[in-house]
């Protein structure tokens, strides 16, 4: 069975909410259809979240705030590849069953090592419980709150440990504060600033669930997570989930095999397909969509060939992160930046004809709109982004 390169554009188009009269609704419930759509929001720049909702419904800026941060109705946690994402409650369990809960041994482990080896303690695995057990009960007294906040609650989160390489000194809140995230403790809350700041207060995950969070068996959760992947990004080559969960290839395959995927040919390169989902879909028709960095659609493949065409080196920082993107018809045509004077600059990489030329000025200027007052300046910047957003 072959699927090929127009195809997997077209499901593209129609599934991430692209295409014209697929997008969601300007509504909360818009918000969260966006998130399940992509399976999660890729959040490690903040203003991408919200940039990549507005590509892909009606809803404005303060509509996502509320999602986040009044309904609750998405969760901010760590889990693929140890990266920051933004999620629906119901989701929420799977990934922290499926990886967060991985990410959480390992950082656990580096963790105690760190403090041992920096003569905090004799037992730095018990010393670490008992500073987590009193930073928890402090947050759950305040409500929610700041790092410096904790930190003048539990003083130890100030604890200095020599961290490789060079074994420099840092102190261990940031680290602490993660593993208790990681482990599902507690959850980045609301942004210190606006909507694109990288500080966060923070609140006990009984704010989302008062009961706990659902424990779910892990290998059912990385099925059901390689399943979600799959009904939005596949067809894709299996070694395209293993980079995206982060997982072994031993654990990639037997959630696959417990889905019963199914091998196909994607014009040449091997790939898997849900059994139930090898018939194509329609056309979407011509479509254009300005995509911020760290979109997760782009950031979905670790194979972006079949769509990024020649514009890695200017389109990518040196780490493998993603800027700005034009996009046309399912493929990256181009890079935008957002300038001092609150225009969208656009580049075009490649010749896409005078009407959908004029369909990504037009979406420019929308979107110019849209975001208001605010400056986004990407946190990991790319060549083009800051050519454009300068000149």
């Amino acid at each position: 069975m072959t699927i090929g390169t127009a195809e997997r554009r077209a499901r593209l188009g129609r599934r991430h909410l692209l295409a014209p009269a697929t997008g969601a609704p300007g509504s909360v419930a818009g918000v969260v259809a966006v998130a399940d759509a992509l399976v999660a929001l890729h959040a490690t720049d903040p203003a991408s979240v919200v940039l990549a909702v507005l590509a892909r419904s009606g809803a404005d800026v303060t509509t996502v705030q509320r999602a986040l941060h009044d309904e609750r109705a998405l969760v901010r946690m760590l889990s693929m590849r140890r990266t920051v994402w933004v999620v629906a409650p119901d989701v929420a369990p799977v990934v922290q069953a499926a990886c967060t809960l991985d990410v959480a041994a390992v950082q656990r482990r580096r963790l105690v090592e760190h403090i041992g080896r920096s003569g905090v303690t004799d037992e730095p695995a018990a010393w670490l419980a008992d500073v987590e057990a009193s930073t928890l009960k402090a947050l759950l007294e305040r409500g929610e709150a700041t790092a410096v906040e904790l930190v003048a609650d539990e003083p130890r989160l100030r604890t200095r440990i020599a961290l490789p390489p060079g074994d420099t000194p840092q102190n261990m809140t940031s680290r602490a504060l993660l593993l208790l995230s990681a482990d599902g403790h507690i959850v980045r809350g609301r942004p210190l600033g606006g909507w694109t700041s990288t500080q966060y207060r923070w609140s006990p995950m009984s704010a989302w669930w008062p009961d706990g969070m659902p424990e779910l068996e892990q290998g059912a959760a990385r099925a059901e997570l390689a399943r979600r992947w799959l009904t939005a990004f596949g067809p894709a080559p299996v070694a395209d989930l293993k980079w995206w969960t982060g997982w072994t290839m031993a654990r990639t395959r037997a959630a696959l095999a417990a889905l019963g995927a199914v091998p196909v040919d994607l014009d040449g390169v091997p790939g898997v397909v849900l059994p139930h989902d090898v018939e194509p879909v329609p056309d979407p028709g011509p479509w254009v969509a300005l995509l911020p960095a760290l979109d997760p659609t782009p950031m979905g493949w670790q194979d972006r060939t079949w769509f990024l065409g020649p514009h890695k080196a200017a389109l990518f920082d040196r780490s493998g992160n993603i800027g700005p993107t034009v996009w046309c018809d399912g493929r990256i045509v181009g890079g935008w930046a957002h300038r001092a004077d609150g225009t969208v600059a656009l580049r075009l990489l490649e010749d896409v004809g005078s009407e959908a030329r004029a369909a990504v000025h037009a979406a420019a200027e929308r979107l110019a709109g849209r975001i208001g007052d605010v400056r986004v300046t990407p946190r990991f910047r790319t060549p083009l982004e800051r050519e454009l957003a300068v000149s």
